[in-house]
This record gives C-alpha cells, sequence and structure tokens, in this order.
C-alpha cells in the first residue's frame, strides 16, 4: 500500500496554535500541518489532509453509487440566464452569496454554489424516455459561496467541496422511493466516517421544494440550533412547538393609558402588572421582491420572538429584514418601540402569529410615545389579521408530540431535498409518459458536506493532546516512530515492518527525523494516525511497542508478530463502522 516519510512529505506540526482559530477542529487541522489558509475563508489541503479527504470521497461515492447514483462532474461556471430561468439569479444576488462575473463579452456568469439548473439543463439533453428514468446524477466537485463572515475553520468557507446528488423520476411515487434510497446511503456514509448525528427536518431555503432533512453532526460549536424531543427533531428555523395561551377573558372596552418609562415588553408587564404572555409585539419588516419593496408588519405574543425564516418563506420575498426609521414611520406614523396594530398605515399587509389568535384583551403599542392600548382586541379594535406560524419555537416548550423539547447545537454535514417539479417547469424539462402526455421530472436534491465531515469529525474525536482520528478516515494506519533511525540496525528492523505492514495492506507513516522522542511522541499525538509503532530498547529483545491513539492502550509485540496484529486491530475498527475494504474482504 502506501509509505510516507516525514522528512519528505512537508509535514509541520506547530508548537502553537493559529491566533484567529476559534474551534478545536480549526485549532488542530492547521497547527498539526493540515491545512494552510490562502486566504480568508480559503484553504489548501496539505498531504495529511489531502488522504483524509480523499477516503472522505470515497466512502461517499461507494454508498452512492450502491444505491444507483452515476457520478459526474458539472461546470463550475455557470451562465446568468439559466439561473433566471429558474428566477434564482436575483435571489441569489439579492442574498450576496453568489460570485457574479461577466466575460470580456458581457456575459453573466456565476461561480456555483449549487447545480440544480445546469443538472436540469444536462438532463434535458440525455432524457428523452420514462424508459431512463430514475436516473440520480451525482458530483464532488468545488462549491463557491460569498460567505459574510467564513468561520471555525473547514466549517463556513467560501471555496470548499461538496457531494451534490440530482435525482429525476417520472412521478412523485419514484421521487420518495429515490429520497429513501439517499437517506439510506447517508446513514451508512456518516456510520462509516464514525460520526454521531441526528437528523432532523430542515427549512429548504433558497433551494426550495418540500420535504427537507438536515443530518446534523452533534458539535458544541455548530452553528444550527436543532430542537428535540422524543422522535421529534427539527432545525430551530423548521421547529413547530405548543404553548400555553393565557385564560381567556371577555373583551373589555379599549382604553389608552400612561406607561412612563415602559419602553419594552418587561417593563410595560410589570408596570401594567399582567404576564408578558398578555402583551403583543407589532414589528415593522422591509419584504424586497424581485420588482418591488413593501412594508410588512408582524405581531407576535411580548414573551416570543418572530422565526425570520418562516416569514421569508410565507412572504416568499427575496429577502426580509426588519425596517429602517423611516419605513417604521411610514407604515406606523410613529416610532419603533411605540408601534401598534391599530396605527398602522392604510395598505400595510398584517400577518399574526396563531399565539394571538385566542388571545383577548392584550396591552400593545398604539402609535403614541409614553403611552399603550389595553384591552386591544383583533376583529375589534383593528381587522383580523392573517393567522399564521411565525413563530420561533424555544426549548422547554412541547414538541408536536407533546414531550418537552431540548435544545443541542450541530453541524450540518448532510441535507436532502425534495425539489419535486420546481425546476423542470421552470426550465421545461421532462418526457412523454407512455400515454404520451408531457410530465415534468420529479426532482430531489441531496447535498454532503465532503470537507466539512473531516471538521466535524475532529470536533467529536479528539483530546487535549490533537485528534483521534477514526480508521476508516484517518491519513495512514500507523506511524511509525523509531528512536535512533540513524542507527542501522533500527532501520533495518523498520524497513521489514513496513514490507510485513504494506503486504498487509496498511499505510504507514514513518517519522524518519533525527528528533527527540518527546517531539515525535507529541507530533504523532497531534497528528492522531489510530495506531503508533515505537522501536525504543525492546528492540534489542526483539520488541516494539503498539500503542493505540484513541485510549493510549499500550502492549509489547514481538518485532515478527506486530504486523499481523496490527492488521487484526485494523480490521476490527474498520468491521465495527461497517468499511470492509477489499484487501480485508
Amino acid at each position: 500500500m502506501v509509505s510516507m516519510k516525514f522528512s519528505t512529505s512537508g509535514i509541520r506540526v506547530m508548537r502553537d496554535f493559529p491566533s484567529d482559530a476559534e474551534v478545536v477542529s480549526h485549532k488542530w487541522l492547521v497547527r498539526a500541518g493540515f491545512i494552510v489558509q490562502t486566504a480568508s475563508g480559503i484553504y489548501s489541503f496539505a498531504p495529511l489532509f489531502y488522504r483524509v479527504y480523499r477516503k472522505i470521497c470515497r466512502i461517499v461515492e461507494a454508498e452512492i453509487d450502491r444505491e444507483g447514483g452515476c457520478q459526474v462532474q458539472l461546470p463550475l461556471l455557470q451562465p446568468a440566464e439559466l439561473w433566471e430561468e429558474s428566477g434564482r439569479w436575483a435571489l441569489y444576488e439579492a442574498a450576496g452569496v453568489m460570485f457574479q462575473l461577466t466575460d470580456r463579452k458581457d456575459g453573466r456568469y456565476g461561480l456555483c454554489p449549487t447545480a440544480e439548473e445546469v443538472v436540469t439543463h444536462m438532463a434535458m439533453q440525455l432524457i428523452n424516455s420514462p424508459k431512463q428514468l430514475p436516473v440520480n446524477f451525482y458530483q464532488q466537485h468545488t462549491k463557491f459561496r460569498d460567505e459574510l463572515r467564513p468561520r471555525f475553520g473547514m466549517v463556513r468557507c467560501r471555496e470548499f467541496t461538496m457531494m451534490d446528488a440530482y435525482s429525476f423520476d417520472i412521478d412523485e411515487a419514484g421521487l420518495d422511493l429515490s429520497y429513501k434510497a439517499m437517506a439510506r446511503a447517508y446513514h451508512k456514509i456518516f456510520q462509516r466516517c464514525s460520526l454521531d448525528y441526528v437528523v432532523v427536518q430542515a427549512d429548504s431555503g433558497a433551494i426550495g421544494g418540500s420535504d427537507s432533512e438536515e443530518f446534523m453532526a452533534a458539535c458544541e460549536i455548530g452553528e444550527d440550533m436543532l430542537l428535540i424531543a422524543g422522535d421529534y427533531a427539527a432545525n430551530v428555523e423548521r421547529a413547530v412547538s405548543q404553548i400555553e395561551d393565557p385564560a381567556p377573558e371577555a373583551p373589555k372596552p379599549l382604553e389608552v393609558v400612561e406607561t412612563p418609562g415602559a419602553d419594552s415588553i418587561a417593563k410595560l408587564a410589570a408596570f401594567l402588572e399582567i404576564p408578558e404572555a398578555r402583551t403583543l409585539k407589532t414589528l415593522i419588516y422591509t419584504a424586497t421582491f424581485e420588482e418591488w419593496e413593501a412594508a410588512v408588519a408582524v405581531l407576535i405574543r411580548g414573551d416570543k420572538d418572530v422565526n425570520g425564516v418562516k416569514l421569508l418563506n410565507h412572504l416568499g420575498a427575496l429577502t426580509v429584514k426588519l425596517a429602517d426609521a423611516e419605513s417604521v414611520q411610514a407604515a406606523a406614523g410613529c416610532a419603533a418601540g411605540y408601534v401598534g396594530p391599530t396605527s398602522l398605515a392604510a395598505g400595510v399587509r398584517v400577518l399574526a402569529d396563531e399565539s394571538l389568535r385566542a388571545l383577548t384583551n392584550f396591552a400593545a403599542g398604539c402609535g403614541e410615545a409614553g403611552k399603550h392600548a389595553i384591552n386591544v382586541n383583533h376583529g375589534r379594535d383593528f381587522p383580523t389579521p392573517e393567522f399564521i406560524d411565525l413563530r420561533l419555537a424555544e426549548a422547554g416548550e412541547l414538541a408536536p408530540n407533546g414531550q418537552p423539547l431540548e435544545a443541542f447545537r450541530g453541524v450540518e454535514v448532510g441535507h436532502i431535498f425534495k425539489l419535486g417539479d420546481k425546476y423542470s417547469i421552470a426550465l421545461g424539462a421532462g418526457v412523454n409518459d407512455s400515454e404520451g402526455t408531457f410530465r415534468n421530472f420529479q426532482m430531489g436534491c441531496y447535498g454532503i458536506g465532503s470537507t466539512r465531515i473531516a471538521s466535524a469529525v475532529v470536533e467529536q474525536h479528539h483530546d487535549e493532546h490533537g485528534m483521534i482520528w477514526p480508521t476508516a478516515i484517518a491519513p495512514f494506519h500507523v506511524h511509525l516512530t523509531p528512536m535512533k533511525y540513524q542507527d542501522e540496525a533500527v532501520q533495518a528492523a523498520v524497513a521489514q515492518v513496513v514490507a510485513d505492514l504494506e503486504a498487509r495492506g496498511l499505510e504507514v507513516l514513518l517519522d524518519d527525523r533525527n528528533a527527540s522522542a518527546g517531539v515525535k511522541f507529541g507530533d504523532a499525538d497531534a497528528i492522531g494516525v489510530p495506531y503508533r509503532i515505537t522501536f525504543g530498547r525492546g528492540l534489542a529483545e526483539g520488541k516494539v511497542e503498539l500503542k493505540r491513539r484513541r485510549d493510549g492502550d499500550t502492549q509489547d509485540v514481538a518485532l515478527e508478530d506486530v504486523a499481523e496484529t496490527l492488521a487484526a486491530a485494523v480490521k476490527a475498527d474498520l468491521e465495527a463502522t461497517g468499511n470492509l475494504p477489499p484487501l480485508f474482504g
């Protein structure tokens, strides 16, 4: 198999962590010489990381192939016209996510953040009969996203590698089968990579579609908040919950009262001696559409917060943000903080969270500083608004299954969507069925962060000394640390062990430097190869020390037996995580 010498591989283990690293994976991947930052959010893969990355890619390819995937390569540079046909050029332009450029002939292009349009265009050219369906095209290729704040090393980059797959079916039943097949592949991939993960309901975001699930690696540094209760799990952007309504009251007469100093919900509730659940917040948002902007008023209970993703999805806007002072004044006739449902200008669209549907006699702004309206009731004091779920679910509330929600942090490592015919209709893609009727493709979309997996693994597998790579994706199976390597007898013993290891299909990193035992052992722990063989004092008796990185277990093994012993240990590791390469099969 493969051996690499430390001295000629460009490996450099630094003594200190990078000053700008915030999380464990970023710290160790840089310090141990796996990645090198080229610019903000852009990294070069050094030899050690490239080996990890390729092993992850091979696992992904094996499992997607097993479920019928067909590997392709799609262009990184994609014409604006395709994205305009789907309606996403303006969406990504407004969000500032896509790197957009023009060529010397003023042609407009984007560096792909995802590839729904171009793969649909390819399917149109290749598929002309339902007999060719189902088909699943996938690739592992570079993606670009103009992240506002690249962070956490390989977790959130501007340039990264992603496996993106796209299934094409003739009907929804076929799409459901393709979706389930990819879900099976995902479970096997993450199990083989030794990731602790959970599957949660998710928002489809700019990609669109119906059913959407995220595969989240449990990590303290996770940017996503997950809410979980028994068999219910959802990203906070998608989560729904049940909350207790205040005790019902018969409507009382509306009053406007002086409320000096009550410039927050907490102060208002205390001044009026009512629970915060009987107050109402009126927030003015500016929704941006492709050709216009509009003010939208959102009503929500004072003790709860608006879920911006739910609001954006309901409106179908390009972006939604809290309105500036001038826009608030125009929509409500007052400054922010005093807006109420009774003071809104005519024509302002009003949405209300479902939690307000049964609420009576609430306190709200009335459009005047230092005053509030009490005993406000919708349908009497202002027109009945459009009720929808706009609330941000919270830990402690009840999930739809009646169990209390708990909050966890996670890093998204995979996402699967049912796109339906969103893109096939937009691009006119489909085939005639057996009766001659044109049917738009039913599509699915599936993504895995191939490079992000490596960071998530380090977050879950490390200690104070360095990384602890699972055997299936480790850069090497074993790290040889011979003492006094310049000694001819030591070199001869090492050469024999290397030959024996390679004959059994094991991958070897040999530390051939003239360095102290402390330096070699420290560097080995930082790099995190699963096993270490030390050629030390015991060599005079024909023995070496075999150490397992994950738990520090050591044993003295006869020189002639160490390759067989190690091969058995590696095979057991691989079998335990569902990995069985041909050389061990």
